[in-house]
Parts: C-alpha cells; structure tokens; sequence
C-alpha cells in the first residue's frame, strides 16, 4: 500500500481566535480522509509555543482540540538540508517527516502571513494563501483598496490609528458624523471571528467601542451600517491553475443578535440562521459569485477563500465585506457545509486543499532562485 501522506494539523495561535481554531482542527481531523492521509497534529499555545501533541490522545474530543501544557516542544528547520526536509525535530530529536502542513489557525500570527512566511522559508507546503494574499485579506483596509481598485463595490468607510485617535479625537469623531453618519460599525483592521466588532447608533457608543476595537489592533476601521443581508460565498482554487477559481452556491447569515457576532457565531447555539442555498434571483447568485471570485484574484488568492457581502435591501446592491483566508472549518461553519451543498463533501474538501498545495508547491520548484543571463 502506498505510504499515507504526513498532513502536520496547525492549530491554537497567538490571537483572540486561538478558542475557535481548536474546534476548526477537531472537525478537519474527523473528517481527513484516514485511508490516504496520516494526521500530525501540532499546536501553538497563546504564549508561542510549538508542541508536538499526541495524536491517540485528542481524537476521544469531541468540540475541539485540547493544547496539552506538558507536550513535547518542536522545532522546524528553518534552512534544512535536502536529505531532512520536512522533518519536526521534538525536545532536540528527530521524530518524524512531515510531508504537508494544513494551518488551521485564526486572525493574527497565523492567518496574517507570519506562519506562511515561515513555511516558505523551510520549504514546507502548506494548505491555502501564500504571504501576501494572507496579508492582504487579514487587513481589512488594504483588502478594500485593493478590491475597489479591481471595481468591485464596497461601502463607505474610515481608518483610524490609534495614535492619530489619541491626539484628535474631538476631530474623527466629527468627521465620522459627516461622513458616514450613525450607525456605523467599528472594526480592528486584523481580525476576524467579529472580535472586537460593535455596531455603534450613536456618537455616545462610539469612544468606548473604538477603545475595547483597540484593544485588538492598532489600526481600526469604522464603517457605514447599510441595510443589507449577510451573503457569504466560498471560494476555491482551481485544479487547473490556468482556469477562474471555482465559486460555490451563496448562503445567507441571518443572526438573531444585533449582528453576527462572535457570540452569535460561536456562543449561542440559536445566535444566527444559516441558509444554505440562499433565497437569491439567478443573477443575484451570479453577481455574488463573480464578486466573490474578483475577490479572490484581486488579492492573489490560492487554496480557499469565504467572500463576505452585504447585499443592501433598498437598492439590491452588492458589497464587498471581508475575505477569510483560513475561513471556519467548524461542523457549522459557513465554508464547508457551502462546498457540501455545492457538490463537494468535506473530506472532499481537504483532499482537493492539499492536492492543491502539494501541486503548487511542485510549481513554485521550478522557479528559477539564482540568476543565470
């Protein structure tokens, strides 16, 4: 029998998002395909460090992946030598070959480009966006620019830094009642999962709301609250690389708080109504899909991507929310159960993602590294 394919499970990190990546790596381990691929699973604690765990002891959890304190440490050669690629050296010994990594991890420190910058410096393949796509779609204001740049439509918004809000905070909060007018939502510019995320309807909601946002990031973003239902689409790379990425069918998240909240999203059981397909005309589910898919060119994009949109109520209108590089993998999470109702089961899924990893990173060995005239 052919020798399984070492799939290296990242989860935990350092963000506000460490909680949601351990129920992401549960549901990815469940539902790998065991016959062709053998799992490695490898977290990050909140403080940084890399801990080989034991696999025997976290497939009894049912929710998400316990980070065992007392797990050995690892370590990834950052240059390794050709007869040792790919190996996890554990507390200074050599432990075993990894031939893939699938990061599961949420928001800074792990979906930012940080830990993609590192695998591209072992020469180790990974699941999903390279550096910059990573990048880009962590920011939610250079993913905007870049967006609107490529003609897709997004709604009216501000940035503000943090030091620039200390020093003329009489002068942004004027300027945002003109500009965009309450109710506004506030956003840190680097994080997903709605952390840090208010929904402000007046001017006195708005300093405590930009100070717990900056709690989160140093730049944060404030931008108009259209009437608008919550559409979001996944996005997934190619087989042929030559080809449009593949877009699945639409779905609709209806929350039952105020907004889709993190609470919504991951405390309430009943916080929001997922509808999967949703009740859209045949060009509004054309018109999100292209969006989508312009999204994820437009930021150079590989791997998989969920595309949020609003979808405004008045003029029926469609916007550009916010890119996920390394969207939810829950059992209820948007990405994957829209690829299931689009044809594509989940350990389907996680099949196509590492093929397409496994093929990119054989394309990216062919690149020239030296000058040669």
């Amino acid at each position: 029998m052919k020798n399984k394919i070492k799939v290296a499970i990242l989860y935990g990190g350092r963000s506000g998002e460490h909680e949601i990546s351990l129920q992401s790596a549960a549901s990815v381990i469940r539902n790998l395909d065991q016959t062709r691929f053998e799992v490695v699973p490898v977290s990050i604690d909140k403080q940084g460090k890399w801990c080989y765990q034991d696999y025997s002891l976290l497939t009894s959890s049912t929710k998400a992946l316990p980070v065992f304190k007392n797990a050995p440490e690892i370590f990834i050669p950052q240059r390794p030598l050709e007869s040792e690629k790919n190996l996890l050296t554990v507390n200074g010994q050599k432990e075993t070959r990894i031939d893939i990594v699938f990061p599961v991890l949420h928001g800074p420190l792990g979906e930012d480009g940080t830990v993609q910058g590192f695998l591209e410096l072992a020469e180790i393949p990974y699941v999903g966006a390279g550096v910059l796509a990573s990048a880009l779609g962590m920011d939610k204001e250079k993913a905007k620019i870049l967006a609107k740049d490529a003609g897709i439509p997004i709604v009216p918004y501000m940035t503000l830094r943090q030091v620039l809000w200390e020093k003329e905070k009489s002068l942004c909060i004027k300027k945002i009642k003109k500009d965009l007018q309450y109710p506004v939502f506030v956003k840190p510019a680097n994080m997903g999962s709605s952390v840090g995320v208010h929904r402000v309807k007046d001017e006195k909601n708005l300093e405590p709301s930009l100070m717990d946002a900056f709690r989160y990031d140093k730049k944060v973003l404030v931008e108009k609250a259209v009437n608008a239902r919550e559409i979001e689409v996944s996005v997934l790379e190619n087989i042929d690389p030559n080809q449009l990425p593949l877009a699945s069918i639409p779905g609709e998240v209806i929350p039952h708080h105020e907004f889709y909240s993190y609470e919504a999203k991951y405390m309430d059981e009943k916080g929001a109504e997922l509808i999967i397909p949703a009740h859209l005309t045949a060009q509004q589910i054309k018109r999100a899909q292209e969006i989508a898919s312009g999204v994820f060119i437009a930021l150079d994009c590989e791997g998989m991507g969920r595309v949020d949109l609003f979808l405004e109520k008045e003029s029926g209108s469609f916007y550009f929310s916010e890119i996920n590089t390394i969207p939810g993998f829950t059992t209820i999470s948007m990405y994957p159960k829209l690829w299931e109702a689009s044809g594509i089961s989940y350990k389907e899924l996680l099949t196509r993602l590492i093929e397409l990893a496994l093929a990119r990173h054989e394309r990216k060995k062919t690149l020239c590294r030296e000058y040669k005239p």
